[in-house]
């Protein structure tokens, strides 16, 4: 069986010590909800991340 994931929403914002917090919640409160969210740095500008809902 495939497991297909679908992005919904992807924002790159400005980076902050932190923020790996707020990803790791919403991933641990929401994921019964078949929603993963994912943090990485943007490849272009090292002090932004992109953020990224998928739907699992």
């Amino acid at each position: 069986m495939e497991s297909k994931i679908e992005v919904l929403s992807t924002v790159t914002i400005n980076k902050t010590p932190d923020l790996y917090k707020i990803v790791d919640s919403l991933n641990r409160t929401l994921k019964d909800r078949d929603l993963m969210f994912g943090l990485a740095l943007d490849q272009n500008d090292q002090e932004k991340a992109v953020f990224t809902i998928y739907r699992t």
